[in-house]
């Protein structure tokens, strides 16, 4: 009598691939979702002209993965905590106006210092509603929110709480960069797209990645890993580079001017108080993940 192997071998290879998958929950993550990812924009860019879709499956990519991963390393517990960031909003209110306010209005003073502040069109009202709407709604709670459930709960945590904020951060920001690669070609397409223009959108985005993934890195540790406020920091960035007041550029100097901001506030509450020490830059420290550590 003859029994087939085929259901053993089938369960040993899943249960080889949990253990790996366990092992190196980061590296799984993010070769789950970065060809994933550019698979489903570049098909978007060239049969429908447009990247949109390719981002929403994006986004449910890196949920799938953040999910699948968490659960391989740290079991239902582990995804039950990661969903937990997604409803943690006691974090104080200051993080809150840090979150949604900062980075329109460091934009619009960037405009103003730099004489290219102009009256919007609709109105200020009107301006003001819309970027509510992209921040909160289409941004935060729409895409951003899960997008950070991903990033900051899976792989930045991981790596801040083995290399310290500033180099874990880092670190995130190299695949962070590299899932967006393919939005260079979004505006005109593979072939239209001249490389000079494709390689400076590529540097900016590198750089600008660093930056901001420092700043989400600082925020993630000072709220006790609220992925809420991070989601709403998210979604202020895209709502703020899209104000029809300045150009485009401008909301990049205030994301920096905001890291600095933000680094040396919680630099200046680990002296006074003890409080959010692990938030400061360059301590490299274990980062308990979703220690509270409110203003």
């Amino acid at each position: 009598m003859s029994v087939d192997p085929t259901p053993n071998t089938a369960g040993r290879i899943r249960s080889r691939i949990k253990d790996r998958m366990a092992a190196h929950p980061v590296a799984a993550f993010l070769l789950l979702a970065i060809p994933l990812a550019w698979l489903a924009q570049v098909l978007a860019i060239v049969l429908l002209q447009d990247v949109t879709p390719g981002l929403l499956v994006e986004l449910l990519v890196l949920l799938g993965a953040a999910v699948l991963v968490t659960a391989a390393a740290d079991g239902r517990a582990g995804v039950r905590r990661l969903f937990s960031g997604v409803v943690r909003w006691r974090v104080g209110a200051g993080w809150y106006a840090m979150a949604l306010l900062a980075l329109p209005l460091l934009t619009l003073l960037t405009a103003v210092v730099t004489g290219t502040l102009r009256e919007p069109g609709s109105g200020w009202a009107a301006t003001a509603g819309l970027y509510l709407l992209k921040a909160v709604v289409i941004g935060a709670l729409l895409g951003n929110v899960w997008e950070e459930l991903a990033w900051a709960g899976v792989v930045q945590r991981r790596l801040m709480d083995r290399k310290g904020v500033l180099a874990g951060s880092l670190l995130t920001a190299i695949p962070f960069a590299l899932i967006h690669l393919p939005q260079a070609f979004a505006a005109r397409g593979f072939a239209d797209t001249p490389w000079a223009d494709v390689a400076l959108s590529w540097g900016v985005l590198f750089g600008f990645a660093a930056v901001a993934r420092y700043l989400l890195g600082m925020v993630f540790v000072g709220t006790g890993g609220s992925i809420l406020i991070l989601g709403l920091l998210h979604g202020s960035m895209n709502a703020s580079q899209g104000m029809d007041t300045a150009d485009w550029w401008q909301f990049i100097p205030a994301v920096a001017v905001l890291t600095a901001a933000v680094a040396a506030y919680l630099a200046a509450r680990s002296r006074t108080t003890g409080q959010g020490s692990s938030g400061h830059a360059l301590r490299r420290r274990r980062i308990p993940p979703y220690r509270a550590a409110n203003p």
